[in-house]
């Protein structure tokens, strides 16, 4: 077992995050708690957790590729994602796992250099093409089970954090980051 800043992780699953070059995430349930607020004047709401901007940033700063793909359009999600220098925004798109393939076709990646992260069934295609499948802590029952890795934080309360904070010190590198959050 490898011991990291939130729990223990098999050894080999935490090696194999060192060669991660693409951490793809769902958006709701993912960067989010899942709720979508809607004001009287159909203006929709989302609530983002600082910690997880953070990560995304340390992760991008380190090299390693972060998407979301999401089947929902939101330009709260196009803006947020474009501040934490996300390079791949993918909205609208029901088929996750064909986004997906197509995207690390694009990026010439082979699956044991992406890792995955879910909260619900749409989810569970993207799990096909890559070698880690993360599922948040609040993620659905069946999502969960086919992970071979549940985050210790719920979908929108730093689970992304984790996520990235724990592939950074899997590379040796989570003591080397620095940087404002947003």
């Amino acid at each position: 077992m490898a011991t990291t800043l939130y729990t223990d992780l098999d050894q080999a699953l935490f090696e194999q995050l060192a060669h991660i070059k693409l951490l793809v995430c769902d958006v709701d349930g993912v960067f989010s708690d899942g709720r979508i607020y809607l004001g009287n004047e159909g203006e929709e709401l989302k609530a983002f957790h600082t910690r997880d901007g953070y990560g995304v940033k340390a992760l991008v700063s380190n090299g390693v590729n972060v998407a979301v793909i999401t089947g929902r359009r939101s330009v709260i999600v196009e803006n947020r994602m474009r501040a934490l220098n996300v390079a791949h925004i993918i909205q609208g798109e029901e088929n996750k796992a064909d986004a997906l393939d197509e995207l690390m076709k694009n990026l010439e990646l082979s699956p044991s250099e992406v890792a995955a992260v879910g909260d619900d069934m749409p989810d569970i295609g993207m799990y096909q093409h890559v070698a880690v499948r993360i599922a948040v802590a609040d993620a659905h029952p069946f999502v969960a089970k086919q992970a071979n890795w549940t985050t210790t934080l719920p979908g929108g309360f730093g689970a992304v954090r984790e996520i990235s904070d724990t592939i950074l010190q899997a590379k040796g590198v989570a003591n080397e980051i620095f940087g404002a959050s947003v």
